[in-house]
């Protein structure tokens, strides 16, 4: 581009931020619950345009008072990342449709949240009336092809409670139905899944059906297994976490441990149902 042409087209986008500012014009935003704003970018836009209005924008803001200023691009206007990411803006989260960016315009301290810290797993204790506990060998992952027998364990899903979760992974890795029964311990472990800390949640289950099918994509192996031979695995003795896990399971079984239920309750707010965890066998003897 000539530089006549340069010049006319940068003082025409200052023209613009003056335009914006002056009339009180910015990206439409939405005010979110800590004094700041939030942009949902939805139409295609030039970079440069993009750009001169963003920082228009951040002026309008900056005399509006406001602190946290976030922008979520979606994955079709990755143009546009660059532009924000010039402004000063960082990246707070990613998810497959869309990226989030943030930056803070306030003289008060950052109190900007960090993202999400914890990915949230569970195993499944499923005993049935022969003291047969439901067990699985893995295909795919570090214990692939080592003979290992272990419960059926898995992800929670976003917007999923654990108590479905763990019916669900059940389901998927066995084909056995189940019946949630209580949450018995929970441990947080650090520096796993991309550098997260890990919550995982071990559940007990009330087998509803006994018939196997193993999914053939991630299971080599699931079984009915008598539970003194599940125990003796040098692979459950060796590691203190498996061993513990075990001795909560068989005393929960002897009836001399108690869980927690999940108890639905409903936000006064919102239609949106969660469940509060409690023992609910001490909870009634009170």
């Amino acid at each position: 581009m000539p530089t006549e042409k340069m010049s006319a087209f940068a003082n025409s986008l200052a023209v613009m931020e003056q335009v914006v500012v002056k009339n009180g014009v910015a990206l439409t935003a939405v005010d979110d619950d800590h004094e700041g704003v939030i942009v949902e970018m939805s139409e295609p836009m030039d970079s440069e345009a993009f750009a001169s209005i963003l920082r228009a924008s951040l002026a309008l803001w900056r005399k509006q008072g406001k602190k946290g200023i976030w922008i979520k691009v979606p994955i079709e206007l990755v143009n546009l990342v660059e532009a924000v990411v010039k402004e000063g803006f960082w990246y707070h989260h990613a998810e497959p449709k869309y990226l989030m960016l943030v930056k803070w315009i306030s003289e008060d301290a950052h109190t900007l949240p960090a993202n999400a810290s914890h990915r949230v797993a569970i195993g499944a204790f499923v005993m049935n009336e022969k003291r047969e506990v439901l067990v699985v060998q893995e295909k795919k992952g570090i214990l692939r092809g080592k003979g290992i027998w272990k419960f059926p364990t898995g992800v929670v899903d976003e917007g999923e409670d654990i108590c479905d979760a763990a019916v669900r992974e059940v389901k998927e890795e066995t084909a056995i139905d189940t019946e949630f029964v209580e949450l018995l311990a929970f441990r947080q472990s650090h520096k796993a899944f991309f550098g997260k800390s890990d919550l995982f949640f071990l559940c007990m289950l009330q087998p509803l059906s006994s018939e196997i099918q193993k999914q053939e994509l991630e299971i080599e192996a699931a079984e009915w297994m008598p539970w003194e031979e599940y125990v003796v695995q040098p692979f459950v003795q060796q590691k203190p976490f498996l061993k513990l896990m075990s001795e909560i399971c068989v005393a929960k079984k002897d009836k001399t441990y108690s869980g927690f239920k999940p108890f639905p309750i409903k936000s006064s707010e919102s239609d949106h149902k969660t469940g509060l965890y409690v023992n609910a066998q001490d909870l009634t003897r009170s």
